[in-house]
This record gives structure tokens, C-alpha cells and sequence, in this order.
């Protein structure tokens, strides 16, 4: 797969097969969609072509509303998009002055003459140009006149499916692993460094990996102790994740951290992958380290069994 960083950067297509969105997640929903334009591409001899925005156009048309967090940072996006097989993938920076542009000037000067589109492929409900006021109608419309084909996934089609960005979403805030990881089709997962934290855990016995995310739009999943596999150098091992403010010491900041399972490697400020399998329990606060101790042994024979490994 191809990345481009902006729209400027693509050659234009004789054969583009597109679709438009923030694809936030790269669910079951988006799956529909990329797997119709994966169809098509391939019996027209076209290439598929993903647009996508960058930052999520929430964030500049809404900056004071700092409540959204996304599921994907953009670099996981990418991997996701690649593993599905999209040929290319332009990556555009959202801005006001793009959000400002008339639903056929998008059309004309960004799908048809930057990319050449021959076929788009949308869901029912898309919208763009300057206040949304752009949509399926419109691409109908135009299609004639620019020279390009639209297929509409159809609004039954999406709803057999019955997941969105914001489902999912939901379900991670609420702890709901299980249901989050069933809309995706995969384990959500975070990506992020490991720091040094104060050892605690290795003095109770359960040695953790503190991970920091610098991407502070990425969602975190609530607190509690997770069923999880890391990902190091390409290798998987289970573990025990844990997402809180260790009240049993009183903390104040939120932690990110994993016990993996028979590991003892030294992986300070290497970046891991973290995904979530299933959650186990909410945080608590304990009256002794000891007591806390006493839990996290049940809480890893539970995990153990969640993820077969015992």
C-alpha cells in the first residue's frame, strides 16, 4: 500500500476505485464498504484509492470539544488498511479552509482532476463539502457530468452489520471489551513506549511494563485489569493488563501498564502493541499491598483461563 500525506502528493489514476471517510476503528461496517471497492477494482482493472482526513475534521471544526477520542491513531489506522489490502491510501490534512470547499468543488478538484476517479463507493449517510451539503444526491448528479460511476452501500446493508465508530467507542469507555472487539472483527489494541515506573509492581511480584501513549487523541479503554496479548518484535505472549490510578497508594495520574507472562527481556523505551481481550475486573482500592497482592494472583489465574494459557 501506497501512503501519501496529501492530497498533492498523488498522481492521478486512469482507473481510481475511491472511498471517502475517517474510517475511525476499521470495523465490520468500513470492512463492507472497503471489500466493495476492493470488488470492483478488481473486476474493472482499477486500483482502490482510501481517502481519509487528518485530524479528524471534529477537531478543527470543534476545538473546544475535547471529549472525542478515536480508536485508531494514524499510524494504526494505516496497518489496519494495509492488512486489508487498499492499494493507496491519501492521507489529507483537514483543515477549515478544506471543510470550506462547495460539495462540486470537492468533487471537480479533489475526486476527480487530484485523484481520477472512476467509481466511488460510499455509505448511504456520507456527507462533504462546506456544512455537510454535499451527499449521495449530489455524487448522483455529478457523476455524469465528471465522468464517474456511484455505488451506494445501502443503509440496510450497513444496519445488518449494526456497528459504528461511536458504538464501539461506547463499548471500550464501559469496559466492554468483548463487544468492542466484536464490532472491530479484531482486538482493539494501543501502541506505545515502555518507561520506567517506580517498580512497584515487581516488589509485590508481578513486574509490569508502563506504557506511554504520546498520542493524546487515542482512547483508553476504563480502568480496570484486562485479559491481553502483547506484541514484541512480532511475537505475541500473554499478559495482564492494567489501566488506573492505583488507588491501593493513593495515586493521582492514570497508569498503563502489563505483567507479561513468562517474560523477562529488557524493553525500556521500545514501542509495543497492547491488545485487549477481555475485562476481568473494575479498579479498587485495597487495604494493604498485601491484600492487593492476594487479588492480582486470582486476577491472573482468571486471565489465564480467559486466554487459555493456563
Amino acid at each position: 500500500m501506497k501512503i501519501y500525506h496529501h492530497i498533492d502528493e498523488f498522481v492521478p489514476l486512469n482507473n481510481a476505485v475511491v472511498t471517502i471517510g475517517t474510517f475511525d476503528g476499521v470495523h465490520l461496517g468500513h470492512r463492507k464498504i472497503i471489500a466493495g471497492i476492493k470488488e470492483l477494482a478488481e473486476s474493472t482493472g482499477g486500483e482502490t484509492v482510501l481517502l481519509t482526513f487528518f485530524p479528524h475534521p471534529r477537531m478543527i471544526l470543534h476545538p473546544e470539544d475535547e471529549s472525542l477520542k478515536l480508536i485508531n491513531t494514524m499510524a494504526e489506522k494505516a496497518e489496519l488498511l494495509e492488512a486489508l489490502g487498499i492499494d493507496h491510501l491519501i492521507i489529507t490534512p483537514f483543515s477549515r479552509d478544506f471543510s470550506n470547499q462547495t460539495a462540486e468543488g470537492y468533487v471537480r478538484d479533489v475526486l476527480v482532476n487530484k485523484i481520477g476517479t472512476k467509481k466511488i463507493v460510499i455509505g448511504y449517510d456520507h456527507r462533504f463539502g462546506k456544512d455537510r451539503q454535499g451527499g449521495l444526491a449530489e455524487l448522483l448528479q455529478l457523476g455524469p457530468v465528471y465522468g464517474f460511476d456511484v455505488v451506494e452501500i445501502p443503509e440496510q446493508d450497513i444496519n445488518e452489520v449494526a456497528v459504528s465508530s461511536t458504538r464501539v467507542r461506547e463499548a471500550l469507555i464501559e469496559g466492554d471489551i468483548a463487544l468492542a472487539n466484536t464490532f472491530l472483527g479484531y482486538p482493539f489494541y494501543i501502541t506505545g513506549t515502555v518507561v520506567r515506573g517506580d517498580q512497584l509492581g515487581r516488589q509485590i511480584g508481578y513486574p509490569t511494563a508502563n506504557i506511554v501513549i504520546s498520542e493524546t487523541y487515542k482512547l483508553i479503554p476504563s480502568h480496570g485489569i484486562f485479559a491481553a496479548r502483547v506484541k514484541i518484535d512480532g511475537k505475541m505472549y500473554d499478559g495482564m493488563a492494567y489501566i488506573g490510578s492505583r488507588p491501593t497508594i493513593n495515586g493521582l495520574t492514570r497508569n498503563i501498564e502489563v505483567n507479561i507472562f513468562d517474560f523477562d527481556q529488557d524493553i525500556y523505551n521500545r514501542r509495543i502493541q497492547m491488545q485487549f481481550l477481555n475485562f476481568v475486573r473494575d479498579d479498587m482500592k485495597f487495604d494493604s499491598l498485601e491484600a492487593l497482592k492476594l487479588q492480582i494472583a486470582k486476577d491472573k489465574i482468571e486471565v489465564e483461563r480467559l486466554l487459555g494459557s493456563s
